[in-house]
C-alpha cells in the first residue's frame, strides 16, 4: 500500500503516534492544543519510531459535542503545513468531516482516518477524488451516544458485515486502499472490546490490513482500576495481543513504549 510517498508492506507492525490536537480529548487533552507543541509531538513520535502520524482536531471522547468545521481547520491545517515537506512519514487526518478532510488533503495528509466509517456519501466522494488511503473504523451510534448500552448479536460478527459493506461501497468508487480498525472503545462495552482483541484474527477473512486503537482507553481502566495516565502496562499487553492475533498497526500515544513492544512481539511471531 501506497500512502504518500511511503510503501507499506506490513511484514511488520507499523505504530500510528496519535496527535490530538484538541483542548478536551479523553488520554492527553490539552497538551499539544497549540501548533507549536504539535509540531515538536509529532517530531517527537517520529524519532520514537512512529511510521504515521494520526493528526485529529475534534475529540471523539464518549459524550463529546461536535465542532465547527471552521474549529477544527483551524486546529489542524497550521500543523500539516508545518509538517509537510519536513518529516519522513506521512500524514494521516481523524476527521469525520468531508470538508475538514478534503482541505487537510489539499495541504498535504495523505491518509484519511474516518471513525464514522464512510457512512457519509460525500466523505466517500472526497477519499475517491483524492486518491488516496482510507481507514474504515466501526462505531456504533456517535460520539455523545455511543456507550448508551451498546448491543451486537455478535461483535465480532456484525463489525466483519459492517466492514463488508464499507469495502464493498468504497470500491465501487475506486477506492481500494482499505485499513480496517474495529473501534475499540467506539460502542462497546468492555467484554465486547475484549472479544474482539481475543477473535481479531476473524477479520484477516476480510484481506485488508487492520489497526487496532486500543491505547489508553477506558476498558483497561474498568479492569484494573489506572487512571488514565496509568495505562501504560495494559496498552502495551493490548498491542502485543493485537499484533499476535493479527493487527497490522497499531494507534497508540505511547510510542517509544508501544514500538518496542511491537518488536519483541513481531520477533516472536516470526520465529
Amino acid at each position: 500500500m501506497i500512502i504518500g510517498d511511503y510503501e507499506f508492506d506490513f511484514k511488520e507492525t507499523h505504530v500510528v503516534g496519535v496527535l490530538n490536537v484538541t483542548p478536551d480529548s479523553f488520554s492527553d487533552g490539552g497538551n499539544f492544543f497549540s501548533a507549536k507543541k504539535a509540531i515538536a509531538r509529532a517530531k517527537q513520535m517520529i524519532k520514537q519510531g512512529a511510521t504515521i502520524i494520526d493528526l485529529g482536531g475534534e475529540s471523539t471522547k464518549p459524550g463529546s459535542d461536535s465542532i465547527s468545521e471552521k474549529e477544527e481547520l483551524n486546529r489542524v491545517l497550521p500543523v500539516i503545513k508545518a509538517l509537510f515537506g519536513k518529516i519522513s512519514v506521512p500524514i494521516s487526518i481523524d476527521s469525520c468531516k468531508p470538508g475538514v478532510v478534503a482541505k487537510c488533503l489539499e495541504a498535504g495528509a495523505s491518509l484519511v482516518n474516518d471513525v464514522t466509517g464512510l457512512r457519509d456519501t460525500k466523505m466517500v466522494d472526497v477519499v475517491a477524488k483524492h486518491n488516496v488511503p482510507v481507514i474504515i473504523m466501526h462505531m456504533q451510534g456517535n460520539p455523545r451516544d455511543m456507550q448508551k448500552n451498546p448491543s451486537y448479536k455478535d461483535v465480532v460478527e456484525d463489525i466483519v458485515d459492517f466492514f463488508t459493506d464499507r469495502i464493498k461501497t468504497a470500491e465501487k468508487k475506486g477506492i481500494h486502499d482499505i485499513i480496517l480498525d474495529p473501534g475499540i472503545g467506539f460502542g462497546k462495552t468492555v467484554e465486547h472490546n475484549l472479544q474482539i482483541l481475543n477473535r481479531l484474527g476473524e477479520f484477516c477473512r476480510l484481506e485488508r490490513p487492520i489497526m487496532v486503537g486500543s491505547s489508553r482507553k477506558s476498558f483497561i481502566g474498568k479492569l484494573t482500576g489506572a487512571e488514565v495516565d496509568k495505562r501504560l502496562p495494559g496498552t502495551i499487553a493490548s498491542v502485543a495481543i493485537s499484533i499476535m492475533h493479527g493487527a497490522d498497526l497499531v494507534r497508540v500515544h505511547d510510542v517509544e513504549e508501544c514500538r518496542q513492544a511491537a518488536m519483541i512481539t513481531d520477533a516472536i511471531k516470526n520465529a
